[in-house]
């Protein structure tokens, strides 16, 4: 069975409940929460986006982890915050990878290497079935980066949704 084959199948068989166990109301809150209490001390605007798998057509165009995560960065409009201070954590459940995506004014300060390491951890989290644990330190690393490099200068709208999307 070749390679494409494998992966579409993969994503066909890839079912919502699967998503619901991995990321629980209460995981997703828990998430939500977090992001929300990381930018009140920093600039950046915090998305994750978990997907239990690729549509159809995109498995077959061969789409990338990386290519489909900067697609939805520019759809969710994270690119288009007031700072460039976007960030997508983008998590591929049926092909078991997960992207990074920073808007550019992050990018100049943030190298890629860091942001791979943040998704390894998260990786590594998800074999152990630590979903939970694994996004919260995520999103607590991503927060501490986006505190370090661009911390809050006062009251600011929050301008993406805080709450996990589940596509």
């Amino acid at each position: 069975m070749d390679g494409k084959f494998k992966r579409a199948l993969r994503h066909l068989l890839s079912s919502r409940n699967e998503a619901e166990r991995a990321f629980p109301p209460a995981t997703l809150a828990a998430i939500a929460e977090a992001i929300t209490a990381g930018e009140q001390a920093h600039r950046g605007e915090v998305r994750l986006v978990v997907e239990k798998s690729l549509p159809l057509s995109a498995v077959w165009e061969g789409v990338s982890n990386r290519q489909r995560a900067i697609s939805l960065f520019a759809d969710y409009g994270i690119w288009d915050t007031e700072d460039n201070c976007g960030v997508l954590i983008y998590v591929n459940l049926a092909d078991h990878k997960i992207d990074i995506v920073a808007d550019r004014g992050i990018n100049r300060k943030i190298p890629p290497a860091t942001w791979q390491a943040i998704c390894d951890t998260m990786t590594a989290g998800f074999v152990q079935g630590r979903f939970h644990d694994a996004t919260l330190d995520a999103v607590g690393q991503v927060n501490a980066l986006l505190r370090q490099h661009f911390p809050s200068n006062g009251t600011r709208p929050n301008e993406l949704p805080d709450q996990p999307l589940m596509l």
